[in-house]
């Protein structure tokens, strides 16, 4: 046996000799928009990852792929608190797709290929071209955000379309036979057919449990999460494209991506000697794309770290635990909470707990954001032994 502190001096959990399981937590922003919008700008941009950029359609092919920190002041406090020899910041994968174009879906410019990868990640920023430079070819031969955006979407929703007809006639035999499942998921791959041919994304709409179960499991285009980047000077954008963005709800940001490239080369200070922002607009990109996959944080604290963990809202503590170790799930007997907020309010661990703010939590216990975890675990003994 191996005892394992994790968190307070008093916490401990007891896992098997062996070797450590870590669940690591993947979650990714594909970016996407027609060729030579600025995709691979924002890429490089944000992940400080160098790529080609050149001047030409398709000078992307294959995706790039880089991971983010996200920025978090509440981590920076806590690390501050602990005196931590070191803090790390949870993360989130950019992909940096190829541009598509009209008939992406009937393989135009390598189309199908590059949707295949639209597929894999789990939310998309579309990039849209707002900036007028006739130096970059512009394949639509003028700005129209619009009609961008229409295309991207056309493109997605025939691209759903045809995985719907392909996947129902794969169910019609079973269909004739009665069988219930089959039944259900046609009447929900219907549904969602109805929705595309009226030019409704499927993520617009709201979904029953099951019909989410259904449909996760095709990937679709439209059924993911996105954030729209609208790439140019606000006094490039018309009112006319501004109201309908915030009629329709669509979740934008306007930024210049030559400009925050260009910025995000210079430290902090640098900027503002210059009389730029110290944070750049970029870092409001990585959190909202964070909120756009309904993502949340909580944080463990030992004497050697301060550490922020990526989680889905509405996840169960102990699968929280087993983000950090396997074993912390499967042993899981329960958890020490308090809000990172009511900690550092404390001024110390022993405070906190002299003032009731440490709670203790079972299973059925939902992580909230900024909650500080201690998990309790305790290795499981057999009914028989040896």
């Amino acid at each position: 046996m191996v005892t394992h502190v994790y968190g307070m001096d008093e916490i401990r959990v007891q896992f098997p000799v062996g070797p450590l399981l870590f669940i690591n937590m993947s979650f990714s922003i594909g970016i996407v928009g027609l060729p030579n919008v600025g995709k691979s700008t924002l890429f490089q941009a944000i992940t400080k990852k160098q790529v080609s950029r050149e001047n030409y359609p398709f000078c992307t092919i294959e995706p790039n792929i880089g991971t983010v920190t996200v920025p978090d002041s509440r981590l920076d406090k806590l690390a501050e608190f602990n005196h931590s020899v070191r803090k790390i910041y949870t993360t989130i994968e950019f992909v940096d797709i190829a541009g598509l174009v009209r008939g992406a879906h009937q393989g135009e410019g390598l189309g199908n290929q590059f949707l295949s990868h639209i597929r894999e990640v789990e939310a998309i920023v579309y990039v849209l071209r707002a900036f007028t430079n006739e130096k970059i070819v512009n394949p639509e031969g003028d700005i129209d955000i619009l009609r961008d955006k229409e295309i991207l979407d056309i493109e997605m929703t025939l691209k759903d379309l045809e995985t719907i007809e392909k996947r129902m006639k794969k169910l019609e035999k079973e269909v004739k036979t009665g069988d219930k499942e089959a039944i259900k998921e046609v009447a929900i791959l219907k549904k969602a057919a109805e929705l595309l041919a009226k030019g409704i994304t499927l993520e617009s709409q709201k979904w029953s449990l099951e019909e989410q179960e259904k449909l996760k499991k095709y990937q679709f285009l439209t059924l993911k999460p996105r954030i729209y980047l609208l790439n140019g000077n606000p006094e490039e954008i018309s009112k006319e494209v501004l109201r309908i963005f915030q009629e329709n709800k669509w979740p934008f940001l306007i930024m210049n991506l030559l400009e925050q490239f260009e910025s995000s080369e210079l430290s902090p200070e640098e900027r503002e000697e210059l009389d730029l922002p110290a944070e750049l607009q970029l870092e409001m990109l990585i959190k909202k794309s964070y909120e756009l996959l309904d993502l949340i944080t909580f944080f463990t604290i030992n004497p050697e770290e301060t550490r922020a963990w990526t989680l889905k809202r509405g996840t169960a503590v102990p699968q929280a635990g087993g983000i950090i170790h396997s074993d912390f799930e499967k042993y899981f007997i329960k958890a020490e909470v308090i809000n990172w907020q009511d900690l550092l309010a404390a001024g110390s661990f022993a405070q906190a707990r002299e003032k009731g703010l440490i709670r203790i939590e079972g299973k059925d216990y939902l992580v909230a954001d900024g909650d500080v975890i201690f998990i309790r675990s305790a290795q499981h003994h057999l009914a028989s032994k040896g």
